[in-house]
């Protein structure tokens, strides 16, 4: 698909807000659809790559005060964490801390692969230096409005 070209002050006056909401409900829909496949929402995806990436290290409280500021769902991640426990995939010690399951670490690496595929996909004809400059341009954006423009 050929995107149509607009003068550059003709994309300068256009409203931010239409388009940050466009592209996020473009991307996060792309995110939750490749998700669906393996039965998993987004708070699914956060919970297994944090407990991959620090095997031993979480515990469901602190890891619900970790994700709970990315969360636009109102999710009820006691739910997700007993869903993830009942499939097999996380795994919680006497301590409380978890782990992932050989199934668990199985399906996050399905999910992974089906999400760096979308990723791809939505990089296509643009270059690093480009998104790196997008998301200087809406850090920006955010830090101007008082918002958090650090990295998650």
């Amino acid at each position: 698909m050929v995107m149509k070209t607009y003068a550059e002050a003709e994309l300068a006056a256009q409203p931010i807000g239409y388009w940050t909401g466009a592209a996020y409900r473009a991307v996060v829909g792309r995110i939750r659809a490749e998700l669906a496949v393996e039965q998993l929402t987004q708070p699914h995806w956060w919970i297994l790559n944090h407990v991959a990436g620090a095997p031993g290290t979480w515990e469901r409280n602190g890891l619900t005060g970790r994700l709970q500021r990315f969360d636009d769902q109102e999710t009820d991640f006691a739910a997700v964490f007993d869903d993830l426990e009942g499939r097999g995939w996380v795994l919680r010690a006497a301590d409380g801390s978890l782990t992932l399951s050989e199934a668990g670490e199985e399906g996050r690496l399905r999910a992974r692969e089906r999400n760096m595929r979308a990723h791809e996909e939505m990089h296509q004809g643009i270059a690093p230096q480009e998104y790196a400059a997008t998301l200087t341009v809406l850090r920006r954006v955010i830090d101007n409005l008082g918002g958090d423009s650090d990295l998650p």
